[in-house]
C-alpha cells in the first residue's frame, strides 16, 4: 500500500471537482482492506466516484478500493452466476458478461462507475436495476473486518435505494458481488424509453444481448456527456414518486406532464421534464450547468467547485417545488 498526501480527487470523481485527500491510499485486496481498517478509523470510502458531487476538501484518509477479478461461480442449463469484485468498472463487466452470452444487465450499459457501489444506490436505467439480477454481495464489517454475505432480501432493495444507505450507512464496504444471469431464453427488456426506436432506426427485428446493449449506449451517449470529456455524474435527481392527489393538482396546470404509474396510489414524474419545463435545460452559471440535452444532468464545464453546482441544483428544486408543488430529491451522494 503507498500512501500519498494532499492528493488530488480531480481524478477519481467523475464531476472532475479538484477536491483534495489528506492521505489517499489504493486498496487491491481482501487483505490489504482489512489490515487498512485494523489500523484506521477515519477513513473515506471512495469507489468509481460516479454517484458524488465533492463540496470540499476531504480531511482524513481516503480509500479506493481498487479490487479486481470476475469469476463465474456457479452455472447450469439455464443460468450463470458471475462473480465481480468492488474495483471492476461497471461498463466493462457488462460489456464481458455480454461476450459470454449472458443476459440481464444489457439496459444498463454504459453508466459509470464501479461494480462495487452498484447495489447500495440499486442502479437502474432503461426499465432494469441492479436488484432484477442481484444474488448477492460480500461486505467487510468496518469495525470488526468480518465478511459478511447479503442476500438480496437483506439488501433491502427500493428505488436507488439499499441497506447500505441507510440501515447500514458507513458500516460496511462491499468487496464483492454476483449476479445471476440467463444463459439462454433472454428476456429483453426493450419497451422503456427509445429502445425499439433505436433498434428499429438499425432495423433490428430480433435483437441480441448485443443490439440492446449498442441502442442503449447510442441513446446514453446522444443524451448524456462523457464525463472524460465533460464533468458530470449521470442523472443528478431521483425521478419523484408522488401521491395521485399531487399529481392530479399539478396536471390541473400542466395537462401535458407526464407519468409512470407505480400503484393505486402514486406516480412517478420524469424530473429531467420538471426542469426542463422549469426553464433549466441548457442553462449556465460560470463553470456550473445543466447539460443542453439532458435536464437531468447537471455538468462542470471545467473549473466549477463542488459548491457551485450544489447550488444548481438547491435553485432547480427550490423552483421546481414552487412551480409545480413537487419536491425532487438529489440522487448523487453530497460530500
Amino acid at each position: 500500500m503507498i500512501f500519498e498526501t494532499n492528493f488530488s480527487l480531480k481524478e477519481y470523481n467523475t464531476f472532475g471537482i479538484d477536491a483534495k485527500a489528506e492521505q489517499f491510499v489504493a486498496i487491491h485486496t481482501k487483505e490489504e482492506l482489512a489490515n487498512l481498517l485494523k489500523n484506521h478509523k477515519d477513513i473515506f470510502i471512495l469507489g468509481g466516484g460516479s454517484n458524488m458531487l465533492l463540496t470540499k476538501d476531504i480531511n482524513k484518509l481516503v480509500v479506493h478500493i481498487d479490487i479486481k477479478g470476475i469469476e463465474v461461480i456457479d452455472t447450469n442449463e439455464d443460468f450463470v452466476w458471475v462473480k465481480a469484485n468492488a474495483g471492476e468498472n461497471w461498463h466493462h463487466f457488462v460489456l464481458y458478461c455480454i461476450e459470454k452470452n449472458y443476459g440481464g444487465i444489457e439496459n444498463l450499459s454504459l453508466i459509470p462507475g464501479n461494480v462495487g457501489t452498484t447495489p447500495i444506490q440499486n442502479i437502474g436505467a432503461y426499465g432494469v436495476e441492479i436488484k432484477d439480477t442481484f444474488f448477492s454481495c460480500e461486505a467487510m464489517k468496518i469495525d470488526t473486518q468480518k465478511l459478511v454475505t447479503f442476500d438480496k432480501e437483506s439488501c433491502t432493495f427500493g428505488y436507488r435505494e439499499s441497506v447500505f444507505k441507510n440501515e447500514l450507512k458507513n458500516q460496511y464496504i462491499i468487496t464483492s458481488v454476483t449476479f445471476k444471469l440467463t444463459k439462454r431464453n433472454h428476456t429483453l427488456n426493450t419497451s422503456y424509453g427509445a429502445i425499439e426506436t433505436e433498434l428499429a432506426t438499425q432495423n433490428i427485428v430480433s435483437p441480441t444481448l448485443k443490439d440492446v446493449s449498442n441502442a442503449v449506449i447510442a441513446i446514453r451517449e446522444s443524451k448524456l456527456p462523457n464525463p472524460k470529456e465533460l464533468g458530470n455524474s449521470g442523472s443528478f435527481f431521483k425521478n419523484p414518486i408522488i401521491p395521485i392527489e399531487i399529481y392530479k393538482k399539478a396536471i390541473a396546470n400542466y395537462p401535458d406532464m407526464p407519468h409512470y404509474k407505480i400503484s393505486e396510489s402514486e406516480v412517478k414524474v420524469p424530473a429531467g421534464w420538471l426542469i426542463e419545463q422549469a426553464g433549466f435545460k441548457g442553462k449556465r452559471f460560470g463553470d456550473a450547468g445543466i447539460h443542453k440535452n439532458q435536464a437531468l444532468v447537471l455538468v462542470n464545464y471545467g473549473n466549477a467547485t463542488g459548491e457551485e453546482i450544489l447550488a444548481v441544483s438547491k435553485d432547480i428544486q427550490e423552483t421546481i417545488i414552487n412551480k409545480f408543488g413537487i419536491s425532487i430529491e438529489a440522487e448523487v451522494n453530497i460530500i
